[in-house]
């Protein structure tokens, strides 16, 4: 009898357990100007651009810069022409500038050269201080870093990103957005990241609020150095713990949680969630790693100064083409030529950019200083400042997420209204991790801010 009490107690208890956790599972409003814009991105429109761009020969950052038809200097100014054509089409709704700067004294920059970069800027209405961006990098390189004169095509690294940066901008600037949409081609990334560098300090400087850098570095091949053929997957680097963390909130880090909830790991979780809902076969997989091991990107940069970024590339590699002189040994050809890029594959993950930054773009911003509560106690209580004036005419209030602390994406949710705090009923603060994403009146969704230093996008 005792031994029938016992098991009956453990079956209520289980019963409450898996009520509590599925009652409330994830609702979401599905966005058909989303869709959209996926069937307006064209692979014909990629290839064009990638061609393009490996008919400069090289466009390695010490290259060539006055010929019109060869090197780094013909490919900046093409970039640009590209992003004002698109610009002229919108009535100017693009502001097109080169960034730059002079580097010198550095191991591959011995001596001084000015790095030039393109940005276009498509200002959001009525929050244009808080910024979204979608870079890939102009430069190519062979197999010595320093070779500025060989043929270097860069077709998959890293024209596929520049071209999927421009088709983006053609596809979203027909469209206004609540917040800004920034398009860059970077320089100077196979040197050092000295493009990237440049423009996060710059950004810094300006006071942009950015919320999510996508930086697209290799987002062509499909044929890797494995055997393996694959085109429906895709990686999406993002590092954990803030470079910027202070011995502080590193303590507080310790006791809450927060190691795999930065923004960055957030803002990863909202592209893998756009992928699953707009991108027809693609599956993203997230990978808990700054970028592959020991290596780096143009993401880099902005995330040593506190920003959300990640890296969003193909899946399987072939070093083969990669910072590789041209030339065919024992029946393998090496170089980063156009036949190892997959034009339909380079604008499906073009579509995962678009419909992100879009995403976030139409969404409000961000909750800012995100609060939870609930030690020791049956319940969970979550608060967040008010949304600010500006954003009061599109905010429909907020929903509050939650997850098994071993899952990797959010699992429950409940939309709580235009409201500041909310509590979470019989819901245990110590067998959950939590979060708060703003929501517009189309239903619009901003990325998750899981609470305290750990998790803020910022202001």
């Amino acid at each position: 009898m005792r031994k029938l009490k016992i098991k009956f107690v453990s079956s209520l208890i289980i019963s409450l357990f898996a009520s509590c956790t599925a009652s409330a599972e994830v609702k979401y409003t599905d966005q058909q100007k989303l869709h959209d814009l996926v069937q307006q991105i064209s692979a014909e429109n990629i290839e064009k651009d990638i061609t393009k761009l490996v008919g400069f020969g090289t466009r390695h950052t010490l290259s060539e810069t006055k010929s019109n038809i060869r090197g780094i200097g013909a490919a900046r100014r093409w970039i640009k022409s590209e992003f004002e054509k698109i610009s002229s089409e919108c009535n100017g709704c693009l502001k097109v500038y080169f960034q730059k700067d002079t580097i010198s004294g550095e191991k591959r920059i011995p001596d001084p050269v000015e790095v030039v970069s393109v940005i276009a800027v498509l200002k959001g209405k009525t929050d244009p201080g808080r910024y979204v961006i979608m870079s890939g990098d102009i430069d190519s390189r062979v197999t010595d870093p320093m070779n500025s004169t060989s043929d270097s095509p860069g077709a998959n690294d890293n024209a596929s990103g520049v071209a999927g940066v421009l088709e983006a901008a053609r596809v979203l600037s027909k469209h206004e957005f609540n917040g800004s949409i920034v398009f860059a081609a970077l320089a100077g990334e196979e040197q050092g990241l000295f493009g990237g560098k440049i423009m996060a300090k710059q950004a810094k400087k300006d006071g942009w609020r950015i919320k999510a850098v996508l930086n697209n570095d290799m987002i062509g091949n499909i044929s890797g150095i494995n055997g393996v053929i694959n085109n429906t997957t895709a990686r999406i680097f993002a590092e954990g713990t803030r470079q910027s963390e202070t011995p502080k909130q590193a303590r507080t880090r310790r006791f809450t949680g927060g190691e795999v909830d930065s923004p960055t790991r957030n803002l990863a979780r909202y592209i893998d969630w756009m992928a699953d809902r707009y991108i027809p076969n693609l599956d993203t997989m997230m990978i808990y790693r700054l970028d592959r091991f020991g290596r780096g990107g143009h993401h880099r940069p902005f995330n040593d100064l506190g920003y959300p970024a990640v890296r969003i590339m193909e899946t399987n590699e072939n070093y083969n083409r990669q910072h590789q002189d041209l030339r065919t040994e024992n029946g393998i050809n090496y170089g980063d030529t156009l036949d190892g890029v997959n034009f339909d594959y380079a604008a499906k993950l073009t579509a995962l950019n678009t419909v992100s930054l879009a995403g976030m773009a139409w969404a409000p911003n961000p909750p800012a200083k995100v609060k939870i509560s609930g030690a020791v106690q049956p319940s969970t209580k979550l608060s967040w400042a008010k949304a600010s004036r500006k954003e009061k005419g599109i905010i429909a209030g907020y929903k509050v997420y939650w997850r098994l602390t071993d899952v990797s994406q959010w699992q429950n949710s409940v939309f709580v209204g235009d409201v500041t705090e909310y509590t979470l009923e019989n819901i245990v603060i110590d067998n959950y991790f939590f979060g708060v994403a703003s929501v517009s009146k189309e239903g619009f969704e901003s990325p998750i801010v899981f609470p305290g230093d750990a998790g803020s996008f910022g202001e």
